[in-house]
């Protein structure tokens, strides 16, 4: 590779790791004209780091010069970083010479703002179109849509992309003011239903014309920042539904916050908050693929996760009065909401019920967790575990095990005889 090239590289890819919003999941592009790849299936090359990540897309900015002076970011431009910018033709040339030896599945490709939203959008649809009609690249290909940018070129930039996002970074329009002042929240919204838009009438006219054109099939997704400003968690999760209800999206992808400027509008950290992202990642599969509202997770009372404990489990300890679960009757949605019984397990439990009275050790095969379940279930009236322990005692239980919990009650027993002492 050439040192110029392999320089611009080092910079751009580096600058694009802070952009977590690349998963490829639901690109379903074929190869029908004995192109290059696709994005179907198992059909997909892979690598891996030495620590053992799996990398399998390009994952680059076609530049990091960049207009704005977003606070949290390390491509603004008043941040003293080494900038590049690669060419339309340069780009394409890596993803294919990067494709061809199975070190990549596709591309995700975002950007830094060069003049405006336009200019840079344009040069962002140029590469994926070049890839598409001139390289015959079916690979998977994901476009940050710039904000601002003109729903001319979203629509075209859909014709070319699996899928499309839209960073809103930040949980609310106060914090974009602060931190991002040359941003707002209409021009970050805007694309985003101009993108939900497009996605309707393609599915519609996909039902009354085989060829028509398919639109990011992958559909979009977003990126918000946590850590960056004061919004809680309650803040954020009613945000990430109300974009999931309102825009359709695929995903809600959450970053936490990466010191890497100095700024007094900065929270003063040593590190991203790494176990909050956890929390709030869980807490987003519980709102996709558990059926819970935000407002279950948290509320106003309580608006902030439990950093100890999974939000699921912290549901369960705070609405005891549900539990115990009869495994052998209860509701498919009622028993997803057990802790330690996932998606598959519960539908495992749904199915094999019907032919028999199911056990615990039948719950054991299924994958149920029942280290955790086991305070929450019963089989058959059968219970592995008392019921009437208080959530406390449940939380140490599971946290640090039945013999921690036997010490420490030891413990405060003494404590008591040496009180009356």
């Amino acid at each position: 590779m050439d040192s110029r090239i392999s320089d611009k590289l080092k910079i751009l890819a580096d600058a694009a790791k802070y952009d977590v919003s690349c998963s490829s999941s639901g690109g379903k592009r074929k190869n029908d004209n004995k192109g290059l790849g696709n994005s179907e299936g198992m059909g997909i090359c892979h690598s891996y780091t030495e620590d053992g990540r799996c990398v399998s897309l390009l994952k680059i900015l076609l530049t990091n010069y960049c207009i704005y002076d977003c606070a949290y970011c390390v491509t603004r431009k008043s941040n003293d970083v080494q900038r590049a910018a690669f060419t339309v033709q340069e780009v394409v040339d890596l993803t294919i010479n990067f494709y061809r030896r199975n070190y990549i599945e596709g591309l995700f490709l975002s950007s830094g703002i060069f003049k405006n939203a336009d200019y840079t959008m344009e040069r962002l649809v140029r590469i994926a179109k070049k890839l598409r009609q001139e390289q015959k690249f079916n690979g998977y290909i994901h476009l940050k849509t710039i904000p601002g940018a003109s729903e001319e070129l979203i629509k075209e930039a859909g014709l070319y992309a699996d899928r499309l996002s839209v960073n809103i970074e930040l949980p609310s329009e106060q914090s974009l003011k602060q931190l991002a002042p040359e941003k707002n929240y209409t021009e970050i919204l805007l694309p985003m239903d101009n993108i939900k838009q497009q996605l309707v009438q393609a599915k519609e006219e996909s039902k009354l014309f085989k060829s028509a054109p398919v639109f990011a099939p992958a559909g979009q997704s977003t990126q918000l920042i946590v850590g960056a400003s004061a919004e809680n968690d309650h803040q954020i999760l009613q945000l990430s539904s109300g974009l999931y209800k309102d825009y359709n999206l695929k995903r809600v992808y959450y970053s936490g916050y990466v010191p890497i400027s100095s700024d007094s509008r900065l929270p003063i950290i040593t590190g991203p908050p790494i176990i909050r992202e956890n929390r709030i990642y869980q807490a987003d599969w519980l709102m996709r693929f558990y059926g819970f509202s935000a407002s279950e997770i948290v509320d106003e009372k309580q608006p902030n996760l439990d950093l100890e404990i999974d939000p699921k489990l912290a549901w369960a300890l705070r609405n005891r009065y549900m539990f115990p679960v009869e495994i052998n009757t209860a509701d498919y949605e009622l028993i997803l909401r057990v802790p330690g019984i996932g998606v598959k397990s519960a539908k495992k439990i749904v199915s094999a019920r019907r032919f028999a009275q199911l056990s615990f050790e039948h719950l054991r095969q299924m994958g149920v967790v029942l280290k955790r379940a086991k305070y929450f279930i019963t089989c058959q009236a059968k219970s592995l575990h008392r019921h009437d322990f208080d959530s406390q005692v449940i939380r140490r239980k599971i946290l640090f095990g039945d013999g921690a919990v036997r010490s420490s009650l030891l413990t405060q027993q003494l404590d008591l005889f040496r009180q009356v002492g």
